[in-house]
């Protein structure tokens, strides 16, 4: 099991990191919470490395291209998790895909924000014909590129279960190394569900003195009983 912390605050700073390889691109600000920018000598991204070694090990290295990161409940520190192992593993020459799954409440402005508003996943689900690379991010920073969510959606399940979802993450998979998709909450929707089974392998994140056991053993089953691969946990420690 990988220790991960989870998010301490979630307020917007001005662009983090070295100005050289791997520096933000000025378009964009980071949240001091993407500590694989902001505290690149800290325990927490340490602890991100200790996990970014087990998926290049475990899963990238063995031919895998997707991951989604699920969690049974809210709060847990699943998108601090996305997003710092995405930084993380850019940073070592791996070409990345992070997508914001997450259309009922979208959490990637509260660590990644762009200048401007920008289309995401919901526009590319809504309209068939949108061309995916007006969606996409790219080089937020060296080799990692982000989706948003775009504006959320009340009809979010309905979307992530057409066929467009499916197209566009096969396309993320042939074109990118590795791409990870945060999902909200299992407790909330079954939005987790849909997207792990599309992905194939998830990881999944709880928290010390938060999850309970049995929530994490029934999510790990939800997701098998999907025919999703469970690959691990992060055990965040708040």
């Amino acid at each position: 099991m990988q220790v991960v912390d989870g998010p301490a605050g979630t307020g917007v700073a001005a662009p983090v990191g070295p100005s050289g390889a791997g520096a933000p691109r000025a378009e964009y600000s980071f949240s001091p919470e993407v500590v694989m920018l902001s505290d690149p000598n800290g325990a927490r991204a340490e602890a991100v490395r200790t996990l970014r070694t087990h998926i290049m090990a475990q899963h990238v290295e063995d031919g895998r291209r997707g991951l989604a990161i699920c969690a049974p409940s809210g709060g847990v520190g699943a998108t601090f998790t996305a997003v710092n192992l995405a930084v993380a593993l850019a940073q070592i020459g791996v070409k990345v895909m992070l997508i914001d799954g997450d259309l009922r409440h979208a959490q990637f402005g509260e660590f990644i924000r762009p200048a401007r508003a920008v289309q995401g996943l919901r526009q590319c689900l809504e309209y068939d014909q949108e061309d995916l690379s007006n969606c996409i991010q790219s080089d937020v920073i060296d080799n990692l590129s982000v989706m948003f969510a775009g504006l959320t959606s009340s009809s979010a399940q309905e979307l992530l279960a057409r066929d467009r979802f499916a197209e566009v993450v096969e396309r993320c998979l042939r074109d990118y190394d590795l791409t990870i998709i945060d999902t909200p909450p299992a407790n909330s929707c079954a939005d987790a569900r849909r997207i792990a089974t599309v992905v194939g392998y998830a990881v999944i994140v709880a928290k010390r003195h938060q999850t309970f056991v049995g929530d994490v053993k029934a999510l790990a089953a939800q997701l098998r009983e999907d025919r999703a691969q469970v690959i691990g946990s992060v055990l965040s420690e708040g």
